[in-house]
Parts: C-alpha cells; sequence; structure tokens
C-alpha cells in the first residue's frame, strides 16, 4: 500500500463493551481498514481506537464510527476522569506511509466538512488541520469540556469551523485534526493523592505551572497575561489524576514529537520529579499502540545506564523496556498486540525464519526446489554474524574488562544488523526464485504474451542476483567482525569466532555461486557480467579474512 493513514478516534464510553463493539463493528465494515487496537478505561470512561488503511477509507470508517457514536452514547449522562466534550471527543489523523502534513491536513478537514455537513454535529479543527493558531491546541478547543460547552458554543470565536453553532445536548461537539504520532503514557505513582500527582505533571510538562509570588498570587505581565513557570519537557502535555479502577494516581502525558521527549526520558524525568517530592514511581502504562523503535530506543537507554552492550536482539531490547518502565504493573503488556510494526506484520512474510531449526531442516530436504542453496547461504551468514555478536556480548561483560563495555558493544550492534539483514534475505532469496518460476507459467500465446513474459523473466532473474550478491555483501561484513572479536575478545570464546568466520565464509561463496548460475541468463550483459567481477572481488577478500582469523585461531590455541 503506497499510503497509509492512521486514525484514532477518542469515545466517550469505556465501561460498556456492547456500545464500544457497535462503533467497532462499523470501523470493521469498511474494506481497505484494520482495525489495530481498541483500548477501554473504565476510570476515563473512555475508549481510544486505532485503525490504520488506505486514506479514503479510513475517512469512510471514521465517519461510520463518528456517527454510530453519536447513536449510542448520551453525553448528558458521561462522567469520567478524562477530560472531554463529546461523544467522539477527538479524531485525529496521523500519516504513516506515503502521505506528508499537508496531506493528511487536507483529509482531516474533508472528512470534518463532512462530518458537520451530513450529521449536522459541532466540528472544531485543530492541529495541522487548524488554520487559525488561537485555535490549534487541543486544551484550548476543549476548555470548559462538555459541561461549559453550551455556553462558550454561542460565542463569536468559538464558533465550530463546520457544522452549526448549536448546543448538542447528546453528542457534544467533536475535534478533527492532523497531527504528528501522539503516544499516549500514563505513569503510576505510589499515592492516592490527585494534588500530588499534578504537582509532578506540572515540573514535568513544557506549559509547566503559573507563576506567583511570595503570598500565592499569580504573577501577570504588564499586559496582564499570568506568566509561567515553564516544565523540564520539550513536546510534553501532562495532568495528574486518580485512577479509582486501580487505586494510585497517575501522570497522565502526552507524548507529542517522540524525537524531542522519548518515552524514556519522561518517565526518567517523572522517576526524578515524583522522588523530589517524596513519591515513588511503581510503573507505567500505555494508551493505545507505540512505535517499535520507542521501545527499541528505551531498552538501549536503560542497558547504557547499567554500562552493558546494547547489541543485543529485537526481542530482548523490547523485554527490558518493558519491564524498565514497568508497563505490565496494572495489565499485561503483549508487544504483539501493542507495537505497531507487529500488528501490521504480515503473518506470511518470514516463513523460513519463523520456522525452527528442524523444520527449516525439513523443509530444505523436501522435493521442493526452495529454499534451495541462496537461502542457506544466506541463513549461513545470519549465524556467522551470530557467532562474533555472541563473542562481542561475552567480552563486553568479561570481569575486569568493564571500561572496554562500550568498544564490544559498538561491535555487537553492528553484527546484530549483519544478522538481522541476513536473516530477512534468507525468505528474499526463496521469494525471488518463486518469481522466477512464477514468470515461466505466463502464457505465450501471441507476440504480446511472448514479450511480456520474456520482459518478466529478465525481472526477476535479475532480482534473484541481486539478492545473493547482496547476501555476498552482508556476509563479508561479518568476517572484520569475526576477526576483530579473535584478536581482541574474550579468549575463551576465540573458537566461537572462529566458526564464525567459517560460517561466512561459506555464506559468501555459497551466494556467489547463485550470483553466477543466475547472471547466465540476463540478456543484459553489462550488469550481469559487473555483479560476477564484483562478487568475485568479495569472495577473494572473504577468503583472506578466513585466512587471517584461522590463523589468529590456531596462534592463540598454540601459545595458551
Amino acid at each position: 500500500m503506497s499510503q497509509l493513514l492512521e486514525c484514532v478516534p477518542n469515545f466517550s464510553e469505556g465501561r460498556d463493551p456492547a456500545v464500544i463493539r457497535l462503533i467497532t463493528d462499523e470501523i470493521q465494515s469498511v474494506e481497505g481498514v484494520k482495525l489495530l487496537n481498541v483500548d477501554p478505561g473504565k476510570a476515563t470512561n473512555r475508549t481510544v481506537v486505532t485503525m490504520v488503511g488506505a486514506p479514503e477509507a479510513v475517512l469512510e470508517a471514521a465517519f461510520r464510527a463518528i456517527k454510530k457514536a453519536g447513536e449510542v452514547i448520551d453525553m448528558s449522562r458521561h462522567h469520567g476522569e478524562h477530560p472531554r466534550m463529546g461523544a467522539t471527543d477527538v479524531c485525529p489523523l496521523i500519516p504513516v506511509a506515503g502521505l506528508t502534513m499537508e496531506q493528511t491536513a487536507a483529509y482531516a478537514v474533508r472528512l470534518a466538512e463532512r462530518v458537520g455537513r451530513e450529521l449536522n454535529l459541532p466540528v472544531y479543527l485543530y492541529e495541522a488541520a487548524q488554520p487559525n493558531p488561537a485555535r490549534r491546541n487541543l486544551s484550548v478547543i476543549r476548555a470548559g469540556e462538555y459541561e461549559g460547552f453550551a455556553k462558550k458554543i454561542t460565542l463569536p470565536e468559538w464558533a465550530p469551523d463546520h457544522g452549526p453553532a448549536v448546543f448538542d445536548a447528546k453528542r457534544g461537539a467533536t475535534v478533527i485534526g492532523a497531527r504528528d504520532f501522539l503516544v499516549a503514557y500514563n505513569v503510576n505513582l505510589n499515592t492516592t493523592s490527585t494534588r500530588r500527582a499534578n504537582a509532578v505533571a506540572f515540573d514535568v510538562r513544557e506549559a509547566g505551572r503559573p507563576k506567583k509570588d511570595a503570598a500565592g498570587k499569580v504573577v501577570k505581565d504588564a499586559a496582564g497575561k499570568p506568566l509561567t513557570l515553564p516544565g523540564t519537557l520539550k513536546c510534553v502535555k501532562a495532568i495528574g489524576w486518580f485512577i479509582e479502577e486501580y487505586g494510585i494516581a497517575q501522570v497522565s502525558i502526552n507524548l507529542t514529537n517522540l524525537s524531542v521527549t522519548p518515552l524514556h526520558v519522561a518517565f526518567d524525568e517523572v522517576c526524578r520529579a515524583a522522588d523530589a517530592r517524596g513519591l515513588r514511581v511503581t510503573g507505567s502504562e500505555l494508551v493505545g499502540l507505540i512505535p517499535l523503535q520507542s521501545l527499541l530506543d528505551a531498552g538501549r537507554y536503560f542497558l547504557r545506564k547499567q554500562k552493558r552492550s546494547v547489541g543485543v536482539a529485537e526481542k530482548e531490547l523490547v523485554r527490558l523496556a518493558v519491564r524498565s518502565l514497568g508497563l505490565d504493573e496494572l495489565s499485561p503488556f503483549k508487544p504483539e498486540e501493542r507495537v505497531i510494526e507487529y500488528v501490521l506484520r504480515d503473518a506470511s512474510a518470514g516463513r523460513l525464519v519463523q520456522m525452527d531449526l528442524r523444520a527449516f531442516a525439513e523443509e530444505t530436504a523436501s522435493e521442493s526446489p526452495a529454499p534451495g542453496g541462496g537461502s542457506i547461504s544466506a541463513y549461513l551468514g545470519a549465524l556467522g554474524a551470530a557467532l562474533g555478536t555472541m563473542v562481542a556480548n561475552l567480552s563486553s561483560h568479561k570481569p575486569s574488562w568493564d571500561e572496554r563495555w562500550e568498544e564490544f558493544s559498538d561491535w555487537a550492534v553492528k553484527g546484530q544488523r549483519l544478522k538481522d539483514e541476513l536473516l530477512a534475505l534468507v525468505d528474499e532469496d526463496t521469494v525471488a526464485f518463486s518469481r522466477i518460476m512464477t514468470a515461466f507459467g505466463l502464457p505465450k500465446g501471441s507476440e504480446a504474451e511472448k514479450a511480456a513474459r520474456t520482459a518478466e523473466i529478465q525481472a526477476a532473474t535479475r532480482v534473484a542476483t541481486e539478492v545473493p550478491f547482496r547476501v555476498m555483501q552482508v556476509s563479508a561484513e561479518a568476517l572484520p567482525l569475526a576477526l576483530a572479536m579473535v584478536e581482541k575478545g574474550n579468549p575463551n570464546s576465540i573458537s566461537d569466532a572462529g566458526v564464525g568466520a567459517l560460517s561466512a565464509c561459506a555464506a559468501v561463496r555459497g551466494a556467489y555461486l547463485n550470483v553466477r548460475i543466475n547472471a547466465k541468463g540476463l540478456t543484459d550483459r553489462e550488469f550481469a557480467d559487473r555483479l560476477v567481477r564484483e562478487g568475485a572481488a568479495i569472495e577473494q577478500r572473504a577468503l583472506e579474512l578466513e585466512r587471517q582469523t584461522l590463523a589468529a585461531v590456531v596462534a592463540t590455541m598454540s601459545t595458551g
């Protein structure tokens, strides 16, 4: 899908599963939209829904959900901890792939106009969709909440952007906009005091708190505007509240720009601010989904604080982040359901690398021509990189080598990168081979069909040559890692590094066989000859590095 749009509507119902299901059923009725997550909260009486898909499909699903929410939710009876002003309180659109923020804002305006016109509902635009800077901030639009909205909507400066300027007692109003990826994140405190949780929130949020004089009065500037003392974190909104469901107070945070203030930075800063006020952070919770990179960055951050190698597997980084942030304190945290990339992951992707060792070997030994030598070469390379990475990690933890942990961590990070790319190439090689087989099965009756068949065979063969060539390149990069670990790493593991070198070199040589045989079928001889020529040079360098590594292993063993 070339364009991918995310929508995260917040509905003012978090306690009645039947009502929530009526809304989410509307979303799932739209083809081309995937419902990623439904996150109800009893105390907030609010459900955050995450969906993603092609832009037009997402707009249709959002419209149907807003319509249904207005039918099944009665705001005149609604109570909850979270600020709100309507049955569909807020409906942001977020660009995920192939979309600019300007395009996303245009989609938000289209949705708002349709909701206002067809549903006769007051709609406000916010963030990138709102042309008026004074009305871009959601908290400013929502100030006064549902209870104050009957009066607010009559003010000329608060006429809705779309729909009638009339208070709707049942449905309230909604806010539709376009924004960057926002993470809703709550940090748990060992207190029941909302006032103390608010104090911590004011310490860290960018807006801070009103500045007061010695008498406790708010200080104002010459124009009569209250002065503020800014908090410590940029791009952070926060308030404190008490959650009766859990019996604790939380600092409820919106992280509006993860590149400025990442998840782990916000967590540690709340820990610091809480500790300064005699409080303790006991854990945290995420609302909705989170990008994988946020958890990987958090995992590496906590490893660095321990002066441990960050070159560990993705799964381990995620596990460490979850434990360090206490994301599973209030309920189980399942990465496969909460990480956006995992939820979107195609179940058929990476079929081979998801097999266990026995199944992979048996699949290779079957009468099917794939996986074949190309996939096996990629897997050999992955094992070679993995062995080098293992030695680097062991070396970073070696007693008396504490001051060298970063040196070996850097090697381990490189090894993990090589291993991950080679594992992906295991399946890519088989996919490339399957494409060739499919191309040979195309019809060849008419001249046009023959031409199309020939063109597809050539395109598929080109890919089938490029994939093993990439296996050669990446596997060759694992050889300097193996040599470095023999020369500098933990001496107890030099044989492991030696086996890593043997595996990586075998991967290079095996992949080169595939490059040469597939290149023979290409009519673009300049391209084919170049890959064969460059492949020969890679093979020679790999053989020399293998020789050096094994010589170093033997020499160390002899002197040991």
